[in-house]
């Protein structure tokens, strides 16, 4: 393909060390140009279904001790607040996990960062099954949460980088769409599998066959914008040849189209002008210290609601409402179907939609819902299933969607560690939820538990008006 050296100083008379960043630049631009230029094709599918294999796992590996607890309460004689303890143990573990490998992986790349995390939490998760106390549970569910934390914020960035800005939205919800498959996983499973064989054969399932897909993680293309952003050229160009490969297809033609495509290299070009080596100390710099706040406060705002409902749900049936274990297990999976099925219809209108009116959306609904909840007193197994749920399902949307849009709104040499960093938040809502449910209820009821969460709501809502919109648009334009 043509270049624009010429219009970009190459030949207008600079020194060679003063030509060799403007070359690079360009030649970072152009590579980065027949990433976009490809369409979704075969290719990218490979690397969703394969990344989306570990993120089911990691899905199924986060609930499933909400479908164990209902058991363990009766043999371990659990309370209230050692039920809060024991799920906040596995959220602390991914607190340090994104922190870990969202560091690592803009240093190691993004494909060996999520080998290893998807490793460690399938081996803890073998572990888990042969625990035999709250204290070694605790334990070994906080080391699993290690590499529960660090899977899914790096497996949303690599994703986010294989994207081209059209349709990025739809590809990338789609993806996401088997997290709540692995939730729903979980939840049948667990209803079906707990009262006829035992707790430990959960922890078995999560963990056994993701040790096979570690191997598959392994094998997956490294990241060509990463390669790009630190300077590896060729090998970036190698993997872009096989993904051209793949396919006749392309968005320009560099023929016919050359003004079309001389105007996006353009584009690329001017947000790849910044050589600082990306930190953690960026993130709080002028142009991004207001995105990254407000990010942090949906992740902390949307989970708090989300795992605070989820993680709880099995337990409430059981213990405040008396159902029988496979009711109670039954009535909890609910959520889980009304989730996927809005993670679907997510990924059919968000690029129509737009990110922050999407969100918005969600925090509305989800609040009224929760607030009809606690108005009324939650006074049946039923409305807590119906408006409960239905809440959960429209804020699990949210959720999904700040994996998409946490990763676009930070440059390529910081969007590991910015993804890590905002998904650290979620992790410590998810500890502090439950924990705080549990004290709430044994103190004023499951009524105050539904408004608490309903405030909650509202906050999410007043911090997803700041978002920025990122719909359609180039990475490399949304964050020079």
């Amino acid at each position: 393909m043509n270049t624009l050296s010429t219009a970009y100083g190459v030949d207008l008379g600079q020194s060679p060390s003063e030509a060799r960043p403007v070359s690079e630049q360009l030649r970072a631009a152009n590579l980065l140009f027949r990433i976009e230029n490809v369409p979704f094709c075969k290719w990218h599918t490979k690397a969703r279904i394969v990344m989306g294999s570990a993120t089911l796992f990691d899905a199924f590996d986060a609930l499933s001790l909400a479908f164990v607890l209902p058991v363990l309460v009766g043999l371990w004689h659990l309370s209230p607040a050692k039920i809060g303890v024991l799920i906040a143990a596995g959220y602390l573990g991914q607190v340090v996990g994104a922190l870990v490998f969202g560091w690592l992986a803009e240093r190691l790349g993004r494909v060996p960062s999520a080998t290893i995390t998807v490793g460690v939490m399938s081996a803890m998760s073998v572990v888990c099954a042969f625990t035999g106390s709250l204290h070694m549970l605790f334990l070994m569910r906080f080391l699993q949460g290690i590499g529960v934390g660090g899977e899914v914020p790096v497996a949303a960035t690599y994703i986010n980088e294989l994207s081209q800005a059209h349709g990025r939205g739809r590809f990338f919800i789609l993806y996401e769409l088997i997290f709540p498959l692995g939730l729903l996983a979980a939840a049948q499973l667990g209803a079906f599998i707990v009262p006829r064989f035992g707790w430990e054969y959960m922890f078995l399932i999560g963990g056994i066959p993701g040790i096979a897909v570690t191997i598959l993680i392994a094998r997956l293309p490294e990241s060509p914008r990463w390669l790009i952003s630190r300077g590896r050229f060729d090998k970036a160009e190698r993997i872009i040849e096989r993904l051209e490969a793949s396919t006749t297809k392309r968005t320009l033609d560099a023929q016919t189209q050359k003004a079309e495509v001389d105007e996006r290299v353009v584009g690329l070009l001017s947000g790849l002008q910044s050589k600082q080596k990306g930190t953690w100390k960026e993130l709080f710099s002028p142009f991004y210290r207001g995105r990254t706040v407000v990010v942090w406060l949906l992740w902390a705002s949307s989970y708090f609601i989300a795992n605070g409902i989820n993680n709880w749900l099995p337990s409430l049936y059981r213990t405040v409402y008396h159902l029988p274990l496979q009711e109670s297990l039954h009535m909890a999976s609910i959520s889980n179907v009304l989730s996927t099925c809005g993670v679907l219809a997510c990924a059919l209108l968000i690029d129509r939609v737009g990110r922050r009116r999407w969100a918005m959306a969600c925090f509305v609904i989800s609040g009224v819902l929760l607030a009809v909840l606690g108005i009324n007193g939650a006074g049946s197994a039923w409305s807590v299933m119906f408006l409960g749920s239905s809440a959960y399902a429209v804020m699990a949307t949210a959720t999904v969607l700040l994996y998409l849009y946490t990763p676009e709104i930070y440059p390529t040499r910081m969007r590991a560690i910015g993804t890590g960093l905002a998904t650290s938040w979620l992790r410590a809502a998810s500890a502090a939820a439950p924990a705080i449910v549990g004290v709430v209820l044994t103190a004023k009821g499951i009524a105050a538990v539904f408004i608490m969460f309903a405030v909650v709501s509202a906050v999410g809502f007043f911090v997803a008006a700041r978002m920025v919109e990122t719909t359609n648009r180039a990475l490399e334009e949304i964050s020079p």
